[in-house]
């Protein structure tokens, strides 16, 4: 029967039942009588009071329907909310939408989505305008009012605040107060890097560090005897760590690069002097080990001027110090060419406000928990401040200085170990104080989700790019094919799919397959909409398997393919389900046989034994790898052709039958075949697994 005439038909049927309901009503005695209306539901009703006249036809109207809703008028929608215009009759719709928005959508009233519901399985009573309504039912509340649907675009992630934190503007000159330079010491490995910080500090730090090379970034402070501070860090001078080193960089002031007087200029110090130019960080050249008889520090310089580092000397501005940092030689003159270049600098810092710093290094402590390394460039760092870096985030708990001890107050230039992370910031992160740590979760959010999305966006792209690669390949392989049917090109087993689009997509990445010769691959039938019994006889009849992507089976579907034996596979996200589709095709791939060599022997003379009225050749062997076990398999290799496989009939140490002959083991052995040995074969003992193969098919996923 035509749907449109089904329709009207149910409509006159509910139309006629009501009519008989307001007639009995209309035709009832009321006068001073107490009385039930009839229940049109299986709710109990309230009773009512009625006073001695005949209701308006309006009461009589709204109590013959009040078991499905109480119907909002048009005049009462229109001032609520006007309706939306639609365009070409396609409605946007989206998850968890609710009566009210639906109709908006629509443009239609509020009575038009509760009449489309008269014909599904929901209570009415239960429905209210700011009821959320499933997807389903949306899809099918659009469909029977004629219209089209599209998922909208997510536009409430697109139009998410930005919650980021970021520095503060430059702050007043008349605020700025003097902060120590804080001075990176770069050059090649062995260079003497922390042999030099060591003597400058007083500590034994090269003597405790992992085979006399740095392992880590630190930073230090040196006291001098004028009173002035000195900030260092310590950056890795190895290629392994040239990336830390980079990071080292970027907060500092002044860059020591030393450089061996009998090595002269190395690889890494080439990498140290172009991180420090890049950076905009004036060099201070601190040639080392001056002590030893071979050192040639003018040789250094000269080298250094090919790389436009040029030395006071020479009528550059690169001071340059000769020093042992073994012997404490020069030490002083090389703190002293620091401070001089610092007040040129003139470095100055605010140290009020919110702080601003950067993390040097990241550890996690047994019983502190993720512990950072920070110099601190602006603000005064103290006890409970918030902190944000990446995406993470602190209350300041502790803070302490390079010896370890507690402080109350970190302020710019300072190194200080900051206690209270929730998760360990990377080094080179930037740190930023915010008001509270509601305020660093929000920052750490958007940072999360910044990423995610930018992640998503690279993710597409190269979704994209495959698509269209495998599109421009379909349309070519449709042409050749065009003459053939389904069944007789490649591809599923079975596939369904919501909409024409997915279908599409899929058939796209199925068509890329290329392994027919490993396993056949065939598409029985595809199409829209939820699994039915059809499908199932449909994959009976061909030993198929069916793919479903963002559709359902109902239990008695999904009964009826585990009786048949019926595999059902469904999934929401295509790669998600072309991985399923890849481990199918393995599981019927023929498994492989992969020999293992268990241990080699070499044939160094032969001879035989008669057994009954039988020569069996035996062959005298030398174990040179690994060992023979009768139990295995072996094969017989002369020439580098195989010529035999098959067991040992014996195996013998001297004149005793043994199970294994182990590495360097002289032994005596026969073949389960009558073969003559010759002097330089192989015998090789080897066991056979079952591997199981996997397709080669890459659908660029």
């Amino acid at each position: 029967m035509n749907q449109g005439l089904l329709l009207r038909f149910e409509n006159l049927v509910q139309l006629r039942g009501a009519c008989q309901q307001l007639r009995a009503l209309s035709s009832r005695k009321v006068c001073g009588a107490r009385w039930k209306p009839v229940e049109l539901s299986t709710r109990p009703m309230c009773s009512l009071h009625l006073h001695p006249q005949l209701w308006p036809k309006h009461r009589l109207i709204s109590a013959a329907l009040s078991q499905c809703r109480h119907l909002a008028t048009k005049e009462e929608t229109k001032k609520k909310k006007k309706k939306i215009p639609l365009t070409k009759g396609e409605v946007e719709i989206r998850q968890k939408m609710t009566v009210e928005e639906l109709a908006q959508a629509m443009g239609k009233d509020i009575d038009h989505i509760y009449e489309v519901l008269l014909y599904t399985n929901i209570n009415l009573d239960s429905v209210e305008p700011d009821s959320i309504l499933s997807e389903d039912h949306i899809k099918m509340i659009v469909q029977k009012s004629g219209m089209k649907y599209k998922s909208a675009k997510l536009k409430e992630e697109k139009e998410r605040k930005n919650t980021d934190a970021v520095k503060r503007p430059p702050a007043d000159p008349a605020v700025l107060t003097p902060r120590p330079p804080v001075v990176t010491i770069l050059g090649h490995v062995d260079h003497g890097k922390t042999t030099l910080l060591d003597s400058l500090r007083k500590t034994q730090v090269a003597a405790m560090e992992a085979g006399g090379i740095t392992q880590h970034i630190g930073a230090f402070i040196v006291h001098m005897p004028s009173g002035e501070k000195i900030t260092f860090l310590d950056t890795p001078g190895h290629a392994a760590f040239s990336a830390m080193r980079a990071r080292g960089t970027n907060v500092t002031d002044i860059v020591i690069l030393v450089v061996a007087a009998e090595d002269g200029v190395m690889q890494q110090t080439i990498e140290s002097i172009q991180h420090a130019k890049n950076a905009g960080v004036p060099l201070i050249l601190a040639i080392n080990k001056c002590d030893k008889p071979e050192a040639d520090p003018e040789r250094v310089k000269k080298e250094l001027l090919a790389h436009d580092v040029v030395c006071e000397e020479f009528g550059g501005d690169v001071q340059a110090v000769n020093i042992s940092a073994l012997k404490g030689e020069n030490l002083m003159v090389l703190a002293e060419a620091t401070v001089a270049l610092a007040e040129m600098l003139e470095l100055k810092a605010d140290a009020t406000g919110l702080v601003e710093g950067t993390v040097i290094e990241s550890r996690k402590d047994k019983g502190k928990g993720p512990l950072t390394t920070a110099i601190i460039q602006r603000g005064t760092l103290r006890k409970g401040c918030v902190l944000v870096a990446g995406k993470t985030w602190a209350k300041v708990r502790f803070l302490f200085d390079e010896n370890g001890k507690a402080v109350d107050a970190a302020s710019p230039g300072t190194p200080v170990e900051i206690m209270g992370w929730k998760e360990s910031p990377s080094a080179g992160d930037e740190i930023l104080e915010v008001e509270s740590e509601q305020r660093a979760q929000e920052v750490v959010a958007w940072r999360t989700y910044v990423e995610q999305q930018e992640r998503m966006k690279k993710d597409l792209e190269v979704i994209e790019a495959k698509q269209k690669e495998h599109r421009v390949e379909y349309e070519k392989q449709q042409q050749k094919l065009a003459h053939l049917t389904w069944r007789q090109r490649k591809a599923v087993l079975y596939k369904a799919s919501d909409v024409d689009g997915s279908v599409e997509a899929i058939l796209n990445i199925l068509d890329s397959y290329d392994c027919e010769d490993e396993c056949k691959l065939d598409i029985v039938y595809f199409g829209m909409g939820d699994i039915s019994e059809n499908d199932i006889n449909l994959a009976e009849a061909f030993n198929g398997v069916i793919f479903g992507f963002s559709v359902k089976a109902n239990e008695s579907i999904k009964k009826l393919a585990d009786k048949k034996g019926i595999k059902i596979k469904l999934h929401n996200i295509i790669y998600k389900l072309i991985e399923d589709l890849k481990d199918e095709l393995n599981s019927r791939l023929p498994p492989t046989l992969v020999e293992t060599t268990v241990g080699e022997a070499s044939v160094l003379d032969t001879f035989s034994v008669t057994v009954g009225k039988n020569k069996i050749p035996v062959a005298g062997c030398r174990v040179h790898k690994g060992l023979l076990d009768r139990k295995m398999k072996f094969k017989l290799i002369r020439n580098r052709d195989v010529i035999w496989k098959g067991c040992l009939s014996s195996l013998k140490h001297h004149k005793d039958d043994v199970q294994v002959i182990k590495t360097g083991m002289d032994c005596g052995l026969s073949l389960d075949k009558n073969l003559e040995f010759s002097i330089g074969d192989e015998i090789i003992c080897y066991e056979e697994k079952e591997v199981q193969k996997t397709t080669s098919w890459d659908p660029g996923f």
